[in-house]
C-alpha cells in the first residue's frame, strides 16, 4: 500500500514556478512598451510645434518678399525715369557744346561787336516797353501787358485779399507724384512746377493791383497765416514796395504740406477790418479738413463737398470771390462747386492753361 505524500506549502511543482516567472516577465514587457509609446508621443508634439513655427516664419518671409518685390518695381520705374532724364540732359549738353564749337569757328571780333550792339539795343527797347506797360501797376512782372483782366478776372478793389492754398496737393496734379514729392527734400518740394506756378500767379496778380489799394496775402492749409509774419489780420499798402516784395519773396521759403481747411480760410475773412471788397482764391480742389483735424487718412468726395458747404456758409455776404482753380486728379466736383461759388458771390471762375502765367 502506497504511502501518500504529505502536502506542504513548499511542495509546488517546478512547472508552476516557471509559469509564475513567465507571467512576471510578460508584465514587465507590457509596462516597458507603454512607457515607450508615451515618450514617442511627447517627442512628436515637440516636433510638430517646431514645424508650425517654421511654417509661420516661411509665411512671414513670403509677405516680406512681396513687399520687397513691390519696392524693387518702384525703384526700377524711378531708375527708368532717371535714365531718360539723364539722356535728355546729355543730349542738351551735347547740343550746347556743338553750338559753342560752331560759334567759336564762326565768330570774330566784328561779329562779337555786332552782337553786343544788338543786345544793347534790345535792352533799351525792353526798358521802354516796361516803362509803358507798368503805368499804375504796383510791381513789374515779366511778360505783363496792359490788360487788367484775365478772361474776366477782376483785380480791382480798395481792399484785396489773396487766399493761397499751400497744402501738400500743391506739389503736383497727380496723387502718386504728390506722395512721392512729399517724401523728398524741402528744396525739391519748393522747386515743384505746380508750386512755382502758384508763386508766379500771385506775383502776376500783385503786379496788377491798383497802387492806391490795400492788400493781404493769406496762406492756408490746416492753418491760416499771413505771408509776412506779424501782419495777421492787418491790411498792407500796395504803395509800400518793401511789404509788397516781401510778401512774394516769403513764398519761396514755403514748403506745401498738410490738408486743406477752407472753412478756416473763410473764417479769417470776417476777422479782417474793414472787410475785403475783393477775394482772390487760388486752389486746386475741394477741402479735405474742417474746423477740426480729420482723424481718418482718407476723405470721400461727399465729405469734401460737405466741408466746402460748411466753408461757404461762414463766408461774409457781399464779397465777390474770384477763383483760380488748377484741377487735380480724383476731384471731379471741384470745378462745379467753385464755379457755383463764383456765380453766387458775383465773382469769376477761371482755370488757366498750364503755361500761364
Amino acid at each position: 500500500m502506497a504511502v501518500k505524500r504529505k502536502f506542504t506549502t513548499f511542495s509546488l511543482s517546478f512547472l508552476d514556478i516557471m509559469s509564475c516567472g513567465l507571467g512576471a516577465v510578460i508584465l514587465i514587457f507590457l509596462i516597458i512598451k507603454h512607457d515607450i509609446t508615451t515618450q514617442i508621443e511627447v517627442e512628436d508634439n515637440k516636433r510638430q510645434a517646431e514645424v508650425n513655427l517654421l511654417a509661420e516664419e516661411v509665411q512671414d518671409g513670403e509677405l516680406h518678399l512681396v513687399k520687397i518685390k513691390n519696392t524693387l518695381s518702384l525703384l526700377d520705374q524711378d531708375l527708368v525715369e532717371t535714365s531718360g532724364l539723364a539722356r535728355r540732359i546729355n543730349d542738351d549738353i551735347e547740343a550746347i557744346d556743338n553750338m559753342i564749337v560752331t560759334l567759336d569757328e564762326q565768330s570774330d571780333d566784328q561779329q562779337i561787336t555786332k552782337i553786343k550792339e544788338e543786345i544793347q539795343s534790345l535792352l533799351n527797347e525792353k526798358k521802354k516797353l516796361e516803362a509803358q506797360a507798368t503805368g499804375n501797376s504796383a510791381r513789374l512782372f515779366t511778360g505783363e501787358s496792359d490788360r487788367q483782366y484775365l478772361t474776366g478776372l477782376k483785380l480791382g478793389g480798395a481792399r484785396i485779399l489773396i487766399l493761397l492754398d499751400v497744402s501738400a496737393s500743391m506739389l503736383d496734379s497727380s496723387i502718386v507724384n504728390i506722395i512721392r514729392r512729399r517724401n523728398m527734400s524741402d528744396e525739391t518740394q519748393k522747386a515743384a512746377k505746380k508750386w512755382q506756378r502758384a508763386i508766379r500767379t500771385v506775383e502776376w496778380l500783385v503786379a496788377k493791383f491798383p497802387i492806391e489799394s490795400q492788400f493781404q496775402l493769406y496762406l492756408f492749409n490746416t492753418e491760416v497765416n499771413a505771408s509776412i509774419k506779424g501782419t495777421h489780420r492787418k491790411w498792407l499798402s500796395v504803395a509800400n514796395e518793401e511789404q509788397l516784395n516781401s510778401s512774394i519773396e516769403n513764398l519761396r521759403d514755403v514748403v506745401p504740406s498738410g490738408g486743406t481747411s477752407l472753412v478756416k480760410a473763410f473764417g479769417e475773412v470776417s476777422l479782417l477790418y474793414p472787410l475785403p471788397d475783393n477775394i482772390l482764391l487760388i486752389t486746386d480742389g475741394l477741402p479735405t479738413q474742417g474746423v477740426h483735424a480729420n482723424t481718418s487718412n482718407t476723405v470721400s468726395g461727399e465729405e469734401r463737398e460737405e466741408l466746402f458747404v460748411q466753408a461757404v456758409n461762414i463766408l461774409p455776404e457781399g464779397i465777390p470771390v474770384n477763383v483760380m482753380l488748377w484741377p487735380m486728379e480724383g476731384d471731379p466736383m471741384a470745378a462745379s462747386s467753385f464755379w457755383k461759388l463764383a456765380l453766387y458771390t458775383s465773382g469769376s471762375f477761371i482755370s488757366p492753361s498750364l503755361d500761364w502765367p
